[in-house]
């Protein structure tokens, strides 16, 4: 995603995925429509277009999970047949017919708040306390999709970094992850090289990696977590290492602890 048109093409959209999946990509998100700020809605058949026949070519050359960005039932039911088993719908599921797909393909749906549409999701964006807010509806949103039959395993939260939210909104949700957390339900964070980023550091959108896994780090600190990036290799290094020394800390805290017994 956030690509600049790029990949204006299946062969190449296939190509890059792959390659996302040799730097170590766990799953593959599949977009035919941009949800940044002022972005234009296109047609059904041209958001099927641009990414049934990706999701079918990445099906056979790959196990890796295929999630599919839309918040229209007919992309989404195409893409099901095609090999997709992730719903990621920005809109939360408040259509009702992306929540029966979900529940009758044993889908895993990833909930997002938004503010607004895309089109006008970013003008004087307000809450009287953004957490809050933004908890009650993401944990409404799972209860609904929980009581027409959708196991609660299936279900991730997505607080939408960016979508209808100011700065200090963002960065109000991403201190509180803990608290969505709390909910039960896995967490997935999307702030790669995301504007507010570049409202604090002052980069441009292709400088902005240092910013974005700061972010990650704020994620990883969740006991289950995923996290939506561009760079790839950048964020499994980072991970890794992170990992690494989350270990041995806790190992010296035992050792420290069994001392002093």
């Amino acid at each position: 995603f956030s690509d600049g048109g790029r990949l204006n093409s299946w062969p190449r959209a296939v190509s890059w995925a792959l390659e996302l999946v040799r730097q170590g990509a766990d799953i593959l998100d599949i977009g035919g429509e941009s949800t940044r700020p002022g972005a234009k809605p296109v047609s059904v058949q041209q958001e099927i277009d641009r990414t049934a026949r990706v999701i079918e070519a990445l099906r056979g050359e790959t196990d890796t999970p295929l999630s599919i960005d839309t918040h229209k039932p007919e992309v989404a039911e195409e893409a099901l047949g095609r090999g997709a088993v992730i719903l990621n719908d920005v809109t939360g599921f408040s259509d009702g017919r992306m929540a029966e797909l979900a529940v009758d393909n044993a889908a895993i749906a990833c909930v997002m708040h938004m503010k607004g549409e895309p089109q006008t999701m970013q003008v004087s964006p307000h809450y009287d306390d953004v957490r809050t807010e933004v908890r009650g509806y993401l944990h409404a949103r799972a209860q609904s999709l929980q009581e027409r039959g959708l196991p609660a395993q299936q279900i991730w939260l997505d607080p939408g970094i960016g979508f209808g939210k100011t700065t200090e909104h963002n960065l109000e949700l991403i201190a509180g992850l803990d608290s969505l957390a709390a909910l039960g339900y896995p967490v997935l964070v999307g702030a790669s090289r995301k504007h507010f980023i570049g409202q604090i550091s002052g980069d441009p959108v292709e400088e902005r990696l240092a910013g974005s896994l700061a972010v990650v780090n704020e994620a990883m600190k969740l006991p289950r977590r995923i996290v939506r990036v561009h760079d790839v290799a950048q964020t499994r290094q980072f991970i890794l290492v992170q990992q690494r020394l989350r270990i041995h800390r806790a190992a010296r805290l035992r050792a420290r602890s069994a001392g002093s017994a």
